[in-house]
């Protein structure tokens, strides 16, 4: 088994180093040829005086141009020098100097191995290793360092497998790590107060080890991973899915290559601008993008398209140099050190990595200068040259040392966390093809730093970290609901003001007759109708939830109580002058008001009995129905999605129903009553052409009315409006059908309603009431008052018709017994036939006085024209009285008394009929008509 080498000087032999790392330098003598040649100085690094004993240190990093990153190696050196350089001018390890002795690793493990075996094999006692750069070559040294009590300071190892101190309990690195930035994306997640990201990562160890960090560095953060997608060749599915899952904040891992592919399927899929936002490592090459489109371009992914979708994206990487204007360690500044080592490399490249590996060198210095002192301080009296690779004392007092080092270099305040560089992470953002820095995170101080005015989002505020939907409750318009309500207000008012001139003209004939109660209670319908709009346009941003779920009942209620209140009442008095006028057989009807308060109540107890049942089983409750998003009017980057308040419960429709099919019935039996009751002829009583404008008009504007209403109740004004127009104009115009005639009327002839007190029927009327003996020609006032008063007249003039009777008897007798008295009658009587005459104030008809007379000759028939007394049948010329020219001459006179004083009692002929109409076999005798001929004259 190998061993390694000592320094010269006797000890026991070092422990076999551990299993992975002994079986490697067990093959490595087999497979390389020992080269004592394969150590030497660093190149550039002056020699030490001989007389100053050297504490070496091995070099262990790719320098040759035929790999990649040997240029890393390369650009560090003149770091390196100045640093020595320093060191040994400040005497900072008086009475010895660094000794750097560089070993060429190539970037591979099998020559990394050599050269790490030729080092200890060949070289002096190392007391420390300096480098390590690619993973690989890092990763499997470093897990020997602990076989060989040797500890390994990397400056451009970054990969996060070294991280894990149970593996690597001997490994240090001054470069931040690959996992340090998470930390730095946290803190700007934060900043921004960005909740929701995806994470996109290309399947390689590296960046799945990145994002497997961040997952657990999120974790209990209050921040959400909502999608997390990876991809090995081709991103575009990947990114589309990120799309489909609403992510707006993208945590990229992926090396440049795949970065030009990521953006341009990031431009096809439309994630880009100011909605998205792309965070992705920063430690790519410079122009980068130049480099690598022409691989990943294509017919579909133009440059500008590129540049189009990476425009805005954030870069998070390590700080290479730090940007405070602070003395470092070597009590020069981090930008007079860059000054003076961009002088030092010359014609060499650039590597980001100078700075650490400047500040490295310091960390050994000061680490070794520690050891002296602890050693010093000790009682053992050991030297640190006398350091062999089988102290496990003096490397642990070394490894110590490395724990407690803290002081400002030109990346920063240099301190290690578990052997983790605690370094600042810088943030850059692409603007107008090229990258600014705009930020820093210093994780010592735990801080984040944005530069005043460097980052700009596509927008004018940042991206949301998700589709912002801001629930927005549909409302009532403050303006409309303002509008509509002074319409409303003025309907109440033209209300108030009927039911005022109702109230103050109650005893006028014209409003008595047209029943001032049931007017009333239109009136109250109405307003009830017009309170109702007040509480529909109430809606949740007028008054709170529970609120609002009690105005779902209460307009329900008031609107159908003040429908069936309103047209109840109508329909009512339409239904007493149809009871009255179309049983022409009775001899008297009277139908109070009180019995039509009953019929109207009646309405209401069912309406009642079908609210309360629905109130009790299923109420009305507040139920809010979402809508599809909407983008913003305002062009914001939100998404609005619609609320609506509606007041329903679970059997809606079979309620609505209900109520639909009762006020239906109730509105076809007021047409019914209109109908029969259109040709009463007494403008007072008779509605019925109003009362069918009124359910045309109601049932026409409700029927439109529903359907529009359910066709935009997604559109909560437009609703309102169609709604509060109907009721008012329901309203408005049923009340002016009921009050405008009246009042017209009442201003310009008060009589007339009242002076036509004849019915007018059809010719199908007069065939069916052909058959009846009589005809009913008065109507009295619906007032009781008034209903005595007309029976004391109609006494009054039956009794006058009686002594008319007796008075017609003694001249139709004397007109028997002499016919010279004729003239004497004439001149007597006058006077009194004139009296006679007057009382025929009602309005008769030729028929009606045909018939009156008709049925009292057949009451007496005795007096026919062929009945003769034998006292009365003598051939004296006197008794040529009786024959057919002095009967004729007699009916002359009897037939317009009859008509004039008899007949318009019981609503006989007209008053303009004037010759007989009687048969000339008919008695000129005249009996007193029965009873039931006699019509009393009632009220309503």
């Amino acid at each position: 088994m190998a061993s390694p080498p000592s320094s010269g000087q006797p000890g026991p032999p070092p422990p076999p180093p551990p299993p992975p790392a002994r079986l490697l330098l067990l093959l490595l003598p087999l497979l390389l040829p020992l080269a004592p040649g394969a150590w030497g100085w660093a190149r550039g690094v002056p020699r030490p005086p001989p007389s100053s004993p050297p504490l070496s240190i091995m070099g262990l990093m790719p320098l040759t141009k035929e790999v990649a990153k040997g240029s890393i190696g390369r650009g560090v050196l003149p770091a390196v020098e100045l640093a020595i350089e320093q060191i040994r001018n400040e005497s900072l390890l008086r009475p010895y100097f660094l000794d750097l002795r560089l070993y060429d690793t190539e970037c591979d493990n099998a020559k990394g191995l050599k050269a790490f075996y030729d080092a200890i094999k060949y070289g002096p006692n190392h007391l420390m290793v300096f480098g390590g750069v690619c993973p690989s070559v890092t990763s499997i040294i470093a897990e020997s360092l602990q076989g060989w009590n040797l500890v390994q300071l990397s400056f451009a190892a970054t990969t996060p497998v070294l991280a894990d101190k149970k593996k690597y309990p001997y490994f240090f690195r001054t470069v931040p790590s690959d996992n340090a930035v998470n930390p730095a994306i946290l803190k700007l997640l934060k900043h921004y107060q960005w909740k929701r990201v995806g994470t996109l990562t290309q399947d390689v160890q590296r960046f799945s080890e990145v994002r497997n960090d961040l997952t657990g560095v999120l974790y209990g953060e209050d921040i959400e991973i909502s999608d997390t997608e990876s991809f090995s060749n081709d991103p575009c599915t990947s990114v589309k899915k990120l799309k489909g899952n609403d992510v707006r904040i993208i945590l990229g891992q992926f090396d440049q290559n795949m970065a030009a592919k990521v953006f341009c399927c990031a431009y096809e899929e439309n994630m880009y601008g100011s909605k998205y936002q792309w965070i992705i490592p920063g430690w790519y090459e410079p122009s980068w993008w130049e480099q690598v489109h022409t691989e990943a371009n294509s017919s579909r992914c133009l440059r500008k398209n590129l540049l189009a979708a990476m425009e805005g994206y954030i870069g998070v990487d390590f700080e290479p140099l730090s940007s405070k204007q602070i003395k470092t360690i070597s009590g020069k500044t981090p930008q007079q050190y860059e000054r003076e080592y961009n002088n030092k490399r010359s014609g060499v490249g650039p590597s980001k990595f100078h700075g650490y590996a400047y500040d490295g060198i310091w960390v050994i210095a000061k680490t070794l200068q520690r050891a002296m002192e602890t050693l010093h301080a000790s009682s053992r009296h050991q030297r640190i040259q006398d350091f062999n690779y089988t102290d496990h004392t003096l490397g642990r007092i070394i490894l110590n040392a490395m724990n407690e080092t803290n002081f400002f270099g030109v990346t920063g305040q240099v301190v290690f966390r578990n052997g983790e560089r605690m370094g600042t992470i810088k943030f850059t953002q692409f603007q107008d093809s090229r990258e600014v820095k705009v930020g820093e995170y210093n994780a010592v101080a735990d801080t984040l730093e944005i530069i005043n005015d460097t980052i700009k989002f596509q927008g004018s505020e940042p991206p949301k970290d998700k589709t912002i939907v801001l629930e927005q409750l549909r409302k009532i318009s403050l303006p409309l609901y303002s509008i509509l309500s002074a319409l409303t207000i003025l309907g109440m008012i033209m209300a108030s003001a009927f039911l005022f001139f109702n109230i103050k003209n109650r005893n006028q004939k014209l409003i008595k007759m047209s029943s001032p109660y049931m007017n009333n209670l239109i009136i109250l319908g109405g307003m009830l109708s017009y309170a109702s709009i007040f509480l529909f346009g109430l809606d949740g941003s007028f008054v709170s939830e529970k609120t609002f779920e009690t105005l779902c009942t209460v307009r329900t209620w008031i609107l159908t109580v003040g429908y069936t209140t309103a047209f109840g009442a109508m329909f009512a008095k339409t239904w007493r002058v149809h009871a009255i006028f179309k049983n022409v057989k009775m001899k008297k009807k009277i139908i109070k008001d009180q019995k039509l308060l009953v019929i109207v109540g009646g309405m209401l107890l069912i309406d009642l009995c079908i609210l309360i049942c629905w109130q009790a089983v299923d109420p009305l409750r507040r139920t809010v129905e979402r809508y599809s998003m909407e983008p913003d009017p305002a062009g914001r980057d939100i998404s609005i999605r619609p609320l609506l308040e509606h007041c329903e419960n679970t059997h809606m429709t079979i309620w609505l129903g209900i109520v639909y099919a009762y006020k239906g019935l109730l509105m076809l039996f007021g047409c019914f009553l209109a109908w029969e009751t259109r040709n009463v002829s007494i403008p007072a009583l008779n509605d019925s052409k109003y009362i069918g404008m009124s359910v045309y008009n109601v049932g026409i504007m409700c029927i439109i009315g529903a359907a529009v209403s359910f066709l935009t109740r997604d559109q909560p004004n437009v609703q309102f409006c169609i709604v509060a127009l109907v009721i008012i104009f329901c309203s408005t115009i049923t009340l002016c059908l009921v009050f405008v005639p009246k009042l017209i009327t009442l201003r310009t002839n008060p009589d007339a309603a009242t002076q036509n007190r004849r019915f007018q029927f059809t010719q199908n009327q007069k065939k069916e009431d052909s058959k009846t003996s009589t005809s009913v020609t008065s109507v009295n006032q619906a007032s009781t008052s008034r209903l005595e008063g007309l029976q004391s007249e109609n006494h009054r003039l039956r009794m006058k018709i009686t002594e008319l009777d007796k008075d017609l008897e003694e001249v139709t007798m004397q007109l028997q017994d002499t016919p010279e008295k004729t003239t004497y009658i004439k001149q007597n009587h006058y006077q009194e036939l004139n009296d006679i005459l007057n009382l025929g104030n009602f309005t008769e008809s030729t028929d009606g006085g045909k018939a009156i007379l008709k049925n009292h000759l057949d009451q007496n028939p005795q007096l026919q024209w062929n009945t003769t007394e034998p006292s009365r049948t003598c051939k004296d010329p006197i008794e040529d009285i009786n024959s057919p020219e002095h009967i004729q001459r007699r009916l002359s006179l009897q037939l317009p008394i009859l008509h004039h004083a008899y007949l318009p009692s019981i609503g006989g002929v007209d008053a303009s009929c004037v010759s007989p109409c009687v048969s000339p076999t008919a008695s000129p005798r005249h009996r007193h008509v029965p009873p039931s001929f006699r019509v009393m004259v009632s009220g309503l």
